[in-house]
Parts: C-alpha cells; structure tokens; sequence
C-alpha cells in the first residue's frame, strides 16, 4: 500500500522473496510434521514401548487413530480457510502424531536397515522431483488430472489386492505407487509455488493456513513414497 492507501504491485524482487519465504514455512511445517512422525514411529516400533501398539488396546487405537487420520486430511482439505491458523497448525501437528503411532505397525514389519534405505531413496527422490516442479518452466498442470484417475486405480488396485494376495499385483502396485507420488510430488510443489505468488501477504493468519494445507500435501507425498519404495526394497521379518 502506499501512503495514500491505494494498492501498488509489488516489485519482482519483493515477489520472489515473498514466494520463497512462503515455500520456506511450506518445507519448514512439512519437516517439522515429519520429524514428529518419525520420532514417535521409531519410539513405538524399536524401544521398550514398542509393547504398547503390540496390545489390544493398542491396536484398537490404532485402528481408531487410522480413521480419525483420514478424518482430519478431509478436514483440513475442507474447511482449512475457515479454521484460525492455530487451529489448523494443532490439527496438522495432530495427525502428524497419529500417523506416527500408525507407522510403527508398519516399520515393525520390516528389517531397521531397510526402513533406513526406503526413507534415505524417498528423500533424494522427493527432493529431485520437488525440485523439478520449482524450477521446470513446463506447466504441470496437465498432470493433476492424470495423477489423479491413476491415484483412484491404485487405491482400487490395493483394495482387490487385499482379497488376491498377489505378490506380483503387489510389486505392479509398489511400481506404480513410486511413479504416481513422484508426479504428485513435482505437482504439488509446482502448485505451491503458485500459490506463493497469490497468497494475501498482508494477512498473516491466511499465509500460515496456506503454508500449513501446502505442508500437509508434500508431508502425503512424501509419505506416501517412502511407503511404497518400503514395500519394493524391504523384506519382511
């Protein structure tokens, strides 16, 4: 604003400072999510409290947190811009905690050197695809449509593969489970970085809300890929 209270354009230099700043708080919530996820993964599934998701109790509330985590995703994703920032922060840092006692069902299943190998491939794979969608001057826009029907037929796929129990339908999944979270990943970030430039920086509480869905969608990415790559590279005890 100037001093007359008349709207002026910001400078592309204050531009891009302002859309790395944004795509700053994106990285730096979607960290500080999984950094609490995997805390509390490691806690449950390789220390002494790893007899907790073990008991009864322990699985029903994981049974309970994994449909309270699906709850909270479409939450978030719904009513993100109704929600004061703090809200939106506790609940994102919520699920963070929820998925954490989840995974830990999952990572018992699997050898410590190969959950270590799946995560250290997940992080160098989002990370070169999260830079692609920085800095590729293609417009990705065109994949949302297909990431998403294939995204449908993968959550299809895993379903009938439930009753199946095919290892070589499994492997097919995994494959294309990797393929489909790797675009999702360059096209999200591509997305974000647009949403950087449109973000009404004057209102700090709408920023907050934006970088938090923003980390919410690379923190499911990400997940998501290091699920996946376990599933190709990991044996199970």
């Amino acid at each position: 604003m100037n001093v007359n209270g008349t709207a002026t354009a910001r400078s592309p230099i204050s531009s891009v400072a302002a859309v790395n700043a944004f795509l700053r708080s994106v990285y730096n919530w979607m960290g500080l999510g999984l950094g609490i996820t995997a805390l509390l993964a490691a806690l449950f599934a390789y220390t002494d409290l790893r007899a907790l998701p073990l008991s009864p109790g322990g699985q029903t509330f994981g049974l309970v947190a994994m449909i309270a985590e699906v709850g909270l995703v479409f939450y978030l994703s719904l009513r993100i811009q109704k929600l004061a920032a703090g809200t939106a922060a506790g609940l994102f840092l919520l699920y963070s905690a929820l998925n954490g006692f989840t995974l830990s069902f999952i990572l018992m299943a699997y050898d410590q050197t190969a959950v270590a190998q799946a995560f250290i491939t997940a992080a160098g794979m989002f990370g070169a695809m999260s830079l692609y969608g920085l800095y590729t001057r293609k417009d990705l826009a065109g994949w949302g449509n297909l990431l998403f029907m294939g995204l449908i037929g993968l959550l299809i796929a895993m379903v009938v593969n439930i009753f199946l129990g095919s290892s070589l339908l499994g492997f097919g999944i995994s494959v294309v489970g990797v393929i489909i979270f790797l675009g999702l990943t360059a096209y999200d970030t591509q997305l974000l970085k647009e949403m950087g430039q449109s973000v009404p920086y004057d209102d700090p509480a709408a920023v907050r809300r934006g970088a938090i869905i923003g980390a919410l969608r690379l923190y499911l990415d990400f997940i998501n890929l290091f699920l996946m790559l376990l599933r190709l590279i990991g044996d199970r005890r």
